[in-house]
């Protein structure tokens, strides 16, 4: 048999599969997911989890797509190929590119950066390799944009703009495109180790910082921040006035505290850079303005405030800050729940109908437990600050890891 016979017999074998697996609808993020259900990831206990293309798992194939919904999974395929033997009429991609699946929405700064940032897991691990492109999928569809917090942390981290492949030059959705080389991403920070996440948040906080021209030098042992992040409409206190008069009270029985006092939607990206950078105690109502926690330094404090329902109806997701702060190296000094509120009229009190009533709900105070709650951490983090110091002759044990291994 002579190799163009072999040639073709080969690309003849090629079989596109669903990018979206229905057969596993009810257990989308479970091991091998639903999207690429065919094929394992690539994990090292403690590491990311991803699948590279072609690598030995690939037995040297490239990974190729076809189709270009952004309505439905199931009608965008993939398959492997040899480089020899490729899919006829498919163009190849030249470069590395990074490909994401994301359960979420890239527009929401939580859950974009959960799905972007095993890349910043690899780049670290992999000589600081940047990609070409960025091809985003939502439950296998296509997407092409994401927030522009998370478009200027990708340009800061990677140090070009992301570009976001948008096919344009395939003339028809039936046209195979393979990818000379490529990096997927189905299980966001799953199977990282705390230490490997805190020193991949390292890496992304000394990139933004750096990007936004904010001093690297730590501050004094006495010089204690705390900022009050403040929201307006869903979510932010019913009173902002009494609640900084009663944080901004206690800061004052405190040498060298200082309060800091801002609204997230009047910020620039820069500014919430530098703002965190000054932040030992982050004090902010549960929201996407707090993803900005892991741009404090190491060992900084959180301060979550909610609204009443939702410990009975939130689930799971009420609690991503708390994981954040772990992973990002901080202390998450718990919540305040507010006991008042509006009341569900439904009977499910714990159900999703209850949560749409509490969702957006605003927040009130309590003068008193916030005093005593805002007394011991100032205590705790201005004794652990004068500790730290005293320990290194610094004010500073922050790793300055601008740097890929």
């Amino acid at each position: 048999m002579d190799s163009m016979m072999m040639t073709q017999k080969l690309r003849d074998s090629i079989t596109f599969l669903p990018l979206k697996d229905i057969r596993f609808a009810n257990q989308p993020l479970k091991g091998h997911t639903w999207f690429m259900s065919s094929r394992n990831d690539t994990h090292e206990e403690g590491e990311v989890q991803y699948q590279q293309f072609p690598s030995e798992s690939s037995k040297g194939r490239l990974l190729c797509f076809k189709g270009r919904s952004t309505h439905d999974g199931s009608w965008n395929y993939y398959a492997l190929a040899w480089p020899e033997a490729l899919p006829s009429n498919a163009t190849l991609m030249k470069g590395l590119t990074f490909i994401s699946n994301n359960h979420y929405d890239y527009h929401n700064i939580w859950h974009g950066l959960s799905a972007l940032y095993p890349f910043v897991a690899w780049h670290r691990r992999n000589n600081c390799e940047t990609p070409t492109r960025w091809i985003l999928y939502h439950w296998g569809e296509l997407r092409f944009s994401m927030a522009n917090y998370l478009n200027t942390l990708m340009e800061a981290t990677f140090g070009q703009v992301p570009y976001i492949e948008r096919f344009e030059e395939i003339e028809d959705d039936d046209q195979p495109f393979c990818f000379e080389k490529a990096v997927v991403m189905r299980h966001n920070e799953g199977g990282m180790s705390r230490e490997r996440r805190m020193e991949v948040y390292d890496l992304i906080r000394c990139k933004f910082r750096r990007y936004c021209n904010v001093s690297l030098e730590r501050k004094t042992p006495d010089d204690i921040g705390m900022t009050l992040l403040l929201r307006t409409g869903p979510r932010s206190f019913k009173n902002d006035s009494a609640v900084i008069g009663i944080f901004e009270k206690e800061c004052k029985k405190v040498e060298g505290c200082r309060l800091l006092v801002a609204y997230s939607n009047n910020l620039t990206i820069c500014d919430q850079v530098k703002l965190m950078s000054l932040t030992d105690i982050l004090v902010s109502p549960h929201g996407a303005q707090l993803t900005n926690l892991f741009l404090m330094d190491r060992n900084s404090s959180v301060l979550e405030f909610f609204p009443k329902g939702w410990l009975e109806s939130a689930g799971v997701g009420q609690y991503v800050f708390q994981w954040m702060s772990s992973w990002s190296g901080m202390k998450h000094r718990g919540t305040w729940r507010d006991p008042d509120g509006e009341i569900c009229p439904y009977p499910d009190k714990n159900g999703n109908r209850c949560m749409s009533v509490y969702k957006n709900g605003r927040i009130g105070y309590n003068e008193t437990h916030f005093a005593e709650w805002a007394r011991n951490v100032l205590n705790d983090v201005k004794t652990s600050k004068l500790e730290e110091a005293s320990k290194r002759g610094t004010a500073s044990s922050i790793p300055k890891t601008c740097y890929c291994s």
